[in-house]
């Protein structure tokens, strides 16, 4: 948005929630470098659930890439579900 003297950028992806969530995405295709991770968590360590929370976020970004782009993307859905359905068993 802009008018005759300011530019302003607004997101419309804007998210409340929980802050390991934007984490877990960065790891979904290859992740940032070890000093990012260190980094962040020193100002905010990742929870001990975290691993599954991990699996449960990125399974909604490959269900919705699976929905968007096809068939490549049913593995990674399957071995996320599997894998929530063995840590909760």
């Amino acid at each position: 948005m802009f008018d005759k003297e300011h530019v302003w950028l607004i997101d419309p992806a804007v998210y409340f929630g929980d802050s390991e969530a934007d984490i877990a995405m960065t790891e979904m295709f290859g992740g940032f470098s070890s000093e990012f991770y260190l980094a962040y968590q020193s100002v905010r360590p990742l929870t001990d659930a975290y691993p599954t929370k991990r699996l449960i976020y990125n399974l909604y970004h490959y269900l919705n890439h699976y929905n968007l782009f096809g068939a490549s993307y049913l593995s990674p859905c399957l071995r996320a579900i599997q894998k929530i359905n063995q840590d909760f068993t």
